[in-house]
């Protein structure tokens, strides 16, 4: 394994603590501000929403530069945007520091996947990109809950604090640890301008996959966004619970992203079609049974576990039809996640404000996931009728005009 990716990995962990740290430290953040649940809640999608912004935008703006450089940068603005949150006097400043933040997020991962991509064989491009996002379910496994604990031991300003910390130690990994270019210092694919990087998107598989990502995805993370709440006034468990349940779902999030990175480099469609199939009854079963513990304890976990799994799958399905210009359909899929993050959100603010309790952020969820699950099935469908369904190890090695380090990704990918 390239060292260069637990670089990434690193990078990933920093980013994904930012991203979901709030959600356990939501009621005290909503108390420090005196906002309500569903104000404080959009902390969290004003973040997915400027993560869509600085994935279409600052990816566009960065296509035809040295990719480590652009990584490294990226993360100057993380870090930033953290400083700010820790500091923070108001709820407005807040979220100035989480949309600065959300900016680097999108462009870290869509280009992170086309270069964790580059630097391992064509057959193994799924795991290469899992590596990095185990960054992220590294960040719920451990991040999170221990996030969380700080916060409501030190304050939630300390957790920021952590962050910006962890966030200096991902830039000092990635100016030593990524290579330039590819694997073994080889420029395998360049990046080929915005014109090339446009044309991807006249493929309708690029749209059709970026649609279940919003929509797969969503439905996970609608779920997910109030679950501090559903485990405290539903389920009945104790505030000083709750980052050790958060636990067992970064354990979910680890096999599932492990597990769906292996079975995405065999069988791309298959997989999506299946997990996305189970996480709906998931969390259709979860959304019963919430005032169970023991119940709400396996739901956790396999929520998070079918929920992840998609991701490698999602990442790697729209770089396979962007083909030889993935980089900026890659930030536009990461981008994507982030809108399925602001949409299952925003519609478990909005079913909590009208009054239908806890549990209905979770019905919500199951709701969007069926519809991402439709349209994984139409556009399996489509590909095998025209013949566009081919696996991760039938597409070739390199994507990108040649030259610097654009993702050899056709295969099947990563998100976020």
């Amino acid at each position: 394994m390239p060292i260069g990716l637990l670089a990434l990995a690193l990078g990933g962990f920093g980013i994904g603590l930012t991203e979901f740290v709030i959600m356990g430290l939501l009621p005290e953040v909503a108390a420090d501000f005196n906002v309500s649940e569903a104000t404080a809640g959009w902390l969290i999608s004003g973040y997915a929403l400027a993560v869509v912004v600085g994935a279409l935008l600052l990816t566009a703006a960065v296509t035809r530069f040295e990719r480590k450089p652009v990584l490294a940068l990226l993360l100057v603005l993380f870090i930033a945007g953290n400083l700010i949150s820790a500091v923070a006097p108001d709820y407005p400043l807040m979220m100035i520091g989480r949309v600065v933040a959300a900016l680097a997020h999108g462009a870290f991962f869509g280009v992170g996947a086309v270069v964790a991509a580059d630097m391992v064989a064509p057959t193994k491009k799924a795991g290469a990109i899992a590596i990095m996002f185990t960054g992220l379910t590294a960040a719920n496994v451990l991040g999170v809950p221990f996030g969380t604990m700080l916060g409501q031991a030190a304050g939630w300003r300390s957790t920021f604090w952590a962050i910006t910390g962890v966030g200096v130690l991902a830039l000092a990994g990635i100016l030593m640890l990524v290579p330039r270019t590819g694997r073994g210092g080889a420029a395998k694919s360049a990046p080929g301008g915005l014109r090339s990087e446009l044309g991807a998107f006249r493929s309708a598989q690029v749209w059709l996959s970026i649609l279940v990502t919003i929509l797969g995805y969503g439905g996970m993370f609608g779920a997910f966004t109030y679950i501090a709440f559903t485990l405290t006034e539903v389920t009945g468990f104790a505030a000083s619970t709750v980052p050790w349940l958060l636990i067992l779902f970064g354990v979910g999030l680890f096999i599932g992203n492990t597990v769906g990175g292996k079975a995405a480099d065999r069988n791309v469609d298959r997989t999506l079609l299946v997990v996305l199939a189970v996480l709906v009854v998931v969390l259709a079963a979860f959304a019963q049974t919430a005032g169970n513990q023991p119940l709400t304890v396996a739901s956790i976990v396999l929520m998070g576990g079918f929920g992840f799994a998609t991701v490698p799958g999602l990442q790697l399905r729209v770089m396979k039809y962007a083909n030889n210009a993935p980089t900026l359909a890659s930030g536009a899929n990461i981008g994507a996640f982030n809108v399925g993050n602001a949409l299952g959100a925003w519609l478990g603010g909005v079913t909590i404000t009208a009054g239908l309790g806890y549990t209905s952020p979770i019905w919500a969820g199951a709701g969007i996931t069926l519809l991402g699950l439709g349209v994984m099935a139409f556009a399996a469908f489509n590909a095998r009728r025209h013949g566009a369904g081919r696996t991760t190890a039938e597409v070739p090695a390199t994507v990108g005009p040649p030259a610097a380090g654009a993702p050899a990704v056709q295969p099947a990918a990563a998100g976020r």
